[in-house]
């Protein structure tokens, strides 16, 4: 692999993309579990701030407030959440194994019997000392995606039953998550100004085959206070990073209309997902962020494959700009750690062509 003399640091790719100029070369990301990392590591034989530099990736500084307020129960987060680590084979993960909302029944009971966090136990003072001396580093931070909590709070088949049987419990609580991901993405960019470059707007909306829930639900529920976070992120001068996993292509255009700007992770092997029909009809409107696949090529191709999926996604999704290469969401503890040094070199060689 050809190294050569860059001319821009890695804030400076990531927002040459974003606005549809032309860097020295196309800025890459990396999403990965820790096992997975562990492997990479010692098969690199280096730590994660040398691996990054070696693969060319220009990885996001995130930014968050800090807790201060009251001490939660053992074991709970601030929604009254707690998790146990599972291991699903892959991976290990903490997952949610109890749903502090499940015995209500009304708005009522919930307003009775619930405390919902409050943005003022949170601190934000430590963010202009982090972001210092990182100008070279695109920030993100901020964001939401209620549903995803709202699912955790109730537990997933009752939530889904919600939006059918109880779309005033629904409403009440998303307005509340969504209140209290607004109010804090605000006071992070009005701690650090113009410092934040990204910020999530997601939920995970598709399955593998299609929408996990129906368009009709997704503009009742969801879209009101997704558009609500994007103006806040546009209007701070930040880019809405949309997140979903799926096959999503038949919400896209609401999406695109929502203010979406980045879209991720582009699950292009799942139906309705190609990717030259995404480029063809969303590539005007759409950065495309993702793309290379975990669920197939990562883990179960070669090294050969890796590199022609890369390729392919620089000639489509990356066609006349417009695209940051990057694995389709974590990177899994059974991915040879060949393939993702081979992801990341062929980016690096064809990145320089824009």
């Amino acid at each position: 692999m050809t190294v050569r003399k860059e001319t821009m640091t890695g804030r400076e790719r990531w927002l040459a993309v974003i606005n549809r100029q032309t860097p020295d070369r196309v800025p890459m990301d990396i999403w990965v579990t820790a096992e997975a990392t562990e492997n990479l590591l010692a098969h690199l034989g280096c730590d994660f701030d040398e691996a990054l530099r070696r693969l060319h990736i220009d990885y996001p500084l995130r930014v968050e407030g800090r807790y201060i307020g009251p001490p939660l129960p053992e074991g709970e987060d601030l929604f009254g959440r707690r998790r146990r680590t599972i291991s699903h084979g892959t991976g290990v993960y903490d997952e949610v194994v109890n749903a502090p909302l499940a015995a209500f029944e009304t708005v009522d009971e919930i307003e009775a019997g619930y405390i919902w966090p409050n943005p003022d136990h949170w601190d934000y003072s430590h963010l202009p000392g982090q972001v210092s001396g990182q100008d070279h580093r695109v920030v993100k931070g901020g964001g939401s995606e209620p549903l995803l909590i709202y699912k955790n709070l109730r537990g997933e088949e009752r939530a889904f039953m919600d939006l059918v049987e109880n779309p005033d419990i629904v409403d009440y609580c998303l307005d509340k998550l969504f209140a209290f991901a607004y109010e804090g993405t605000r006071r992070i960019f009005e701690t650090i100004p113009g410092r934040v470059d990204i910020t999530y707007v997601s939920e995970d909306l598709g399955g593998q085959r299609a929408l996990l829930y129906s368009p009709r639900h997704i503009r009742r529920f969801l879209l009101p206070g997704m558009k609500r976070m994007a103006d806040l992120v546009r209007q701070h001068g930040s880019v809405v990073f949309h997140h979903s996993d799926g096959a999503i292509r038949d919400i896209l255009p609401d999406m695109v209309d929502m203010g979406a700007q980045v879209l991720n992770p582009i699950q292009w092997q799942l139906p309705g997902m190609a990717r030259e029909g995404l480029k063809r009809d969303f590539g005007d409107a759409l950065i495309f962020y993702g793309g290379v696949d975990n669920q197939h090529t990562l883990p179960f191709g070669t090294v050969a494959d890796v590199q022609r999926e890369v390729i392919e996604n620089f000639e489509t999704l990356g066609r006349d700009g417009g695209y940051i290469p990057a694995p389709c969401h974590n990177i899994q503890s059974n991915t040879p750690p060949e393939n993702v040094v081979a992801m990341y070199e062929i980016g690096y060689e064809y990145g320089w062509r824009g």
